[in-house]
C-alpha cells in the first residue's frame, strides 16, 4: 500500500517543525537570557533607576521583556499544534516574528555603531535574515488545507 502525502499532513508536519522550532527558542529565552537582553529596544524598556525617562512603551524590563517573550513562544508552540488554534497562532507568531525583525534592525544598527565589532554584525545579520523566511513559514500555515477529492485515474476507468 503505498504511502501518499495530504496537504493536511504536509501542514500539521510544518506547524510540528515550527513548533518544535519555537519551543526550543522559548527555552533559550529562559536558560540563557542574556542573549536576548541586549536585543530589545531602549525604547520598550522601563529604566527605574531614574537616570532615563521612561517613554510610554517603556513598560517593562529588558529580562521581563525576554520573559514575556519567551512565554508568547512556548504558547505559540501549542496553539500551532492544534488545528483548531493553528490559523490564528500562525497569524501571531507572524506577527511576532515581524515585531522581532524590527527588533533585529535596531540591534543590527547599533552593532553597526563604534562599540559594535564585525562580528556582532555579521551575527546580527544573518539572524535578521534568518526572520525573513521565519514569517513566510508561519503565513503559510495561516492557509486552511482544503480537500483534495479523488478522481479514478486511467486504470481505474477502463474496469
Amino acid at each position: 500500500m503505498p504511502f501518499s502525502w495530504s496537504g493536511r499532513t504536509t501542514q500539521t508536519l510544518s506547524a510540528a517543525a515550527l513548533s518544535a522550532l519555537l519551543l526550543a527558542s522559548a527555552g533559550k529565552h529562559f536558560d540563557e537570557p542574556g542573549l536576548f537582553v541586549g536585543t530589545v529596544p531602549d525604547v520598550l524598556c522601563r529604566d527605574d533607576s531614574g537616570v532615563h525617562s521612561n517613554g510610554p512603551f517603556a513598560v517593562l524590563s529588558r529580562e521581563e521583556w525576554v520573559a514575556v517573550s519567551g512565554l508568547l513562544q512556548a504558547g505559540a508552540a501549542v496553539g500551532l499544534l492544534i488545528p483548531a488554534t493553528r490559523r490564528a497562532t500562525a497569524a501571531c507568531v507572524a506577527a511576532l516574528s515581524g515585531l522581532r525583525l524590527a527588533c533585529r534592525l535596531d540591534v543590527l544598527r547599533r552593532a553597526d555603531g563604534p562599540g559594535g565589532t564585525s562580528r556582532q554584525r555579521s551575527e546580527h545579520a544573518l539572524r535578521l535574515a534568518l526572520h525573513v523566511p521565519l514569517i513566510a513559514w508561519a503565513w503559510s500555515l495561516r492557509t486552511p488545507v482544503l480537500s483534495v477529492v479523488s478522481r479514478p485515474g486511467p486504470a481505474e476507468l477502463l474496469r
